[in-house]
């Protein structure tokens, strides 16, 4: 079971490191304890977090910081020094207080202090005790332990401290009342309570499900097995190498960061890589050759081997929001998004169901919504009157420095990013020749699909960028013939090759607006993985462009944005009224992309089986799990990029 994740600032600083052989950034002298539990847990998740400071909520996660709302509250007051003869705490050192005073209530705490006996009516008088003392949320530090950490709630009696640490779940009916990584966090605490002077013998874990207190004794077994995990930690931080994914685990289905993580796809892609032997009972996988333009894979004569688990949701329940008409105005009321024109509210829509904004001319958005969508994580996409994607507003950005420094050195590297060019354009090239083979009819089919194939041949033998971009010319002028001869919309919608900036015909303005809302997907979808989306291995860096957003669209334009506008066309959704001419360039109207943009959510929400892993989910996850992949390549998990190509 994953604990929940610990909102104090302190338990989640990030350490961003290079490879070994690359400037190195230094790791902080302090471990917060909840990462060491991460790590205990499972190291890669710890590194994803700590290190390149990677997050993901998910159901467990919500509840554990509902459960803590209560310890989450600092308290008031001081807090004695640890050790005798010592004053009160400054309150500079301590980063919450504390009540002096027994703190038994319901409402405070659900874990009520056992250390207070009371006392025998024939004792004695004796001089008065010092006050038990309740601290929740505060925050200490042991340098010598190398450790840090916010404990939930600190029970003091004199001199004796007990932390207590809040857990979301039941407690296991198991022999050491809890597994390792929350005695681990828990002992840690007490190790760091230890050096600030306080006498601690034992914990307590607190089960939020069961309303169970555990009590966890700090032997010396356990004090050295904490010790040792510090050390383990700190070596594999300084080392800048993430450790590798579990290997079938039980513990990734629950896992926040799965989708970060991807632990089936990233294992079988190395066994397809040859980098690492095939497990007992699957097949040997080779590394992967192109057959008839398709990805595939030798196997041996072993077993069926299994396939990844979809530890990955289908889709996304959050669906963008589209606002393009003029005078238009987008507010916040409580929980939700306000649509309003000229003072009249037009529309309400649930920030919980809104992935990103996207705003078409002027479109109106006031302060309280856009730092709401900020603070959630919601980019807001700008685009032209006329459908040109020009920005994004979002918040700081992704933390992940190891990612943009490789992805700064590969773009750096001629041959590096050559290899990611090859691929790029080569799974364009593979999705396009597919798109023929399936629907194209015409007597010169065959010859086409030639002509692709020996282009893809030649692309992945290409040498420079140069060659790349001529190889890629030919292709697409080969596959825009074959594209005019599917189009059924009349001669309005003939096509003569492509043309743009500014589109001169209504086939070309629907690829136009289209290829602009896909970049828009990559964009946000670069950003969110941590990339820079302005710096490419393909395209070339210019100003306002976003180039690695262009190089992933490459491999996608035939699936999702020409496949829209075979539909668009075919199906009779846009007709010549959809479309303005203006001194020779074509524009859609407004009810124009209303009818694209419904269409390319379709598709963008439409399901599709993973050629690779074989589990279903929608497009618009595809293009989250391929930036993944690119971002473990760049990293060098990964030995090749692998293209999403369709059979």
């Amino acid at each position: 079971m994953i604990s929940p994740r610990d909102v104090a600032s302190v338990d989640a600083q990030p350490s961003s490191l290079c490879r070994p052989d690359e400037t190195h950034f230094d790791v902080p002298d302090l471990i917060p304890a909840r990462m060491l539990n991460e790590f205990a847990y499972c190291p890669r998740l710890s590194y994803l977090e700590w290190v390149q400071s990677e997050w993901a909520d998910n159901l467990e996660t919500d509840q554990g910081t509902f459960g803590h709302r209560v310890v989450d509250k600092p308290s008031r007051g001081a807090v004695p020094e640890g050790g005798e003869g010592q004053g009160l705490r400054d309150e500079r050192q301590v980063s919450a207080s504390a009540d002096s005073k027994p703190d038994h209530s319901a409402a405070e705490s659900p874990c009520p202090s056992t250390l207070d006996a009371p006392p025998s009516a024939d004792a004695p008088p004796s001089p008065e005790p010092p006050p038990s003392i309740h601290a929740r949320s505060m925050t200490l530090s042991a340098p010598e332990e190398g450790l840090i950490a916010k404990l939930d709630l600190l029970e003091l009696d004199g001199n004796n401290a007990t932390p207590v640490d809040y857990k979301r779940g039941k407690a296991p009916d198991i022999p050491e009342g809890a597994y390792e990584p929350e005695r681990v966090q828990l002992c840690a605490q007490g190790l760091i309570l230890r050096e600030n002077g306080f006498h601690v013998t034992e914990g307590v874990l607190y089960f939020i499900a069961s309303r169970q207190r555990v009590v966890i004794p700090f032997d010396e077994e356990l004090v050295e097995r904490t010790r040792e995990l510090v050390k383990q930690m700190r070596f594999t931080a300084d080392e800048g190498v993430i450790p590798p994914p579990l290997e079938d685990s039980p513990k990734c289905p629950r896992c926040s960061l799965v989708g970060i993580c991807m632990p089936d796809e990233l294992n079988w892609l190395r066994r397809a890589e040859g980098s690492e032997p095939g497990d007992e009972g699957q097949k040997t996988v080779t590394k992967p050759v192109a057959s008839n333009g398709q990805l595939s894979f030798d196997f041996d004569s072993a077993p069926e081997r299994k396939t990844p688990r979809q530890l990955l949701p289908t889709r996304d329940n959050a669906l963008p929001l589209y606002l393009q008409e003029h005078g238009l105005s987008l507010g916040k009321t409580g929980e939700q998004l306000a649509v309003k024109k000229k003072g009249t509210l037009v529309q309400k829509v649930r920030l919980l169901d809104v992935s990103q904004v996207c705003l078409f001319g002027s479109i109106h958005i006031t302060e309280p919504a856009l730092r709401e969508l900020i603070t959630r994580g919601v980019p807001v996409c700008h685009f032209s009157y006329g459908g040109w994607f020009y920005g994004i507003t979002t918040g700081l950005v992704h933390r992940n420095i190891d990612l943009r420094i490789r992805q700064y050195a590969v773009a750096a590297s001629t041959e590096e990013s050559l290899e990611f060019a090859r691929r790029f354009v080569t799974g364009k090239i593979r999705n396009c020749r597919t798109l023929l083979r399936r629907h194209l009819q015409s007597d010169d089919r065959d010859q086409l699909l030639f002509q692709l194939n020996d282009l893809i041949r030649k692309a992945e033998r290409a040498d420079c960028v140069a060659s790349l971009l001529g190889f890629e010319g030919m292709a697409a002028k080969s596959y825009f013939g074959g594209f005019a001869k599917l189009l059924k919309g009349g001669s309005a919608f003939d096509i003569n090759g492509r043309n743009r900036r500014p589109p001169r015909d209504p086939t070309n303005a629907l690829l136009s607006f289209v290829y602009a809302l896909l970049t828009k997907e990559l964009t946000v979808a670069a950003q969110s993985v941590g990339f820079d989306p302005m710096l490419g291995f393909y395209h070339r860096p210019r100003y306002g462009r976003p180039s690695l957003a262009l190089d992933v669209c490459e491999e996608f334009r035939p699936l999702l944005a020409d496949s829209t506008v075979l539909t668009l066309i075919n199906n009779g959704e846009v007709t010549e009224s959809s479309f303005i001419s203006r001194a020779g360039a074509i524009a859609l109207t407004t009810a124009g992309r209303r009818a694209v943009m419904a269409a390319f959510e379709r598709r963008m929400q439409s399901e599709v089986t993973h050629p690779l892993f074989g589990y279903r989910i929608s497009y618009r996850r595809i293009l989250e799990v391929q930036l993944r992949l690119l971002a473990r390549t760049v990293l060098k998990e990964l030995d090749e990029y692998p293209s999403f190509c369709t059979r």
